[in-house]
């Protein structure tokens, strides 16, 4: 093997934060470019899914390159009607691997479908599941949400030993994303190797309820919203007074956000 390929590490551009190394905000310019636009009043369907199918194989390119085991393996290529040194050996992603993706209906269903179709590019389709969780967010009188109802899922088997991949374009208050793994941790269905959020936007409220309930998922984010932080606030590195940043507003959506994702995927009124 040519020493290039030898090493497989991965290293990903993160945003510098006080949050813990389970937290990954990634720094990539393209990625803010689609989620400005994402965002903007006039951004709608279909380019809105579009840009969400988009931002979802970027992700999970970082997501797998960084997380998945590797493995050492040896292709043939055109070239070996030519020579016998056209094969390739290094490192890529181990065919062995297993991942469900769990589909959070309704915001999450193209997120986690994207994810179930470029996971068949890398892996065997025998390797690769597609779970559905039914929720909604639970709100009180003054719609604040105190936490998600769950009307329906579908596990289609058991997560020993697999990579449990949570795609939600919102990490807002954590609550859904906790019901989620709840309901996988209660199930006694094994444990996975890995539970891992791939997420849009985030906010400090969400990475704090995340670490409090559990501080074993890895968090991947493009965007960290705090917009409603005082502005001394904002202007220090991301966690470091943790205690005083906001990026919930008084009803539990993010600022500066993008509205209601699940909303706009599916062309619904509320």
């Amino acid at each position: 093997m040519d020493a290039v390929y030898r090493n497989g590490d991965f290293q990903i551009s993160e945003v510098e934060h006080n949050y813990g190394k389970n937290v990954h905000i990634l720094k990539d310019p393209v990625a803010w470019t689609y989620l400005a636009r994402l965002g903007h009043p006039s951004t709608v369907q279909p380019e809105f899914t579009e840009l969400i199918r988009i931002l979802y194989r970027q992700m999970l390119h970082v997501v797998m390159s960084h997380e998945f085991p590797k493995t050492d393996q040896i292709f043939d290529t055109r070239m070996l009607d030519y020579t016998p040194e056209g094969r390739w050996h290094g490192m890529t992603i181990d065919p062995a691997s297993k991942v469900v993706t769990v589909d959070l209906a309704r915001a999450g269903m193209v997120p986690s479908q994207v994810c179930f179709e470029v996971l068949h590019r890398v892996l065997p389709a025998t390797h690769i599941r597609q779970d559905h969780i039914v929720m909604n967010r639970a709100t009180d009188a003054q719609q604040k949400v105190t936490g998600a109802d769950v009307f329906g899922q579908k596990v289609g088997g058991p997560i020993e030993n697999r990579v449990l991949l949570f795609p939600d374009p919102m990490g807002a208050t954590g609550s859904s994303i906790c019901q989620a793994i709840d309901t996988y941790k209660e199930a006694g269905l094994g444990t996975p190797s890995k539970l891992i959020a791939l997420h849009m936007i985030l906010t400090p409220e969400y990475i704090r309820t995340i670490q409090s309930r559990h501080p074993d998922l890895q968090v991947y984010g493009f965007r960290l919203d705090r917009g409603l932080s005082p502005a001394d606030v904002k202007d220090t590195t991301a966690g470091t007074h943790w205690d005083q940043e906001r990026g919930l507003n008084d009803v539990h959506y993010i600022v500066p956000g993008g509205g209601g994702f699940g909303e706009l995927l599916n062309n619904a009124e509320k």
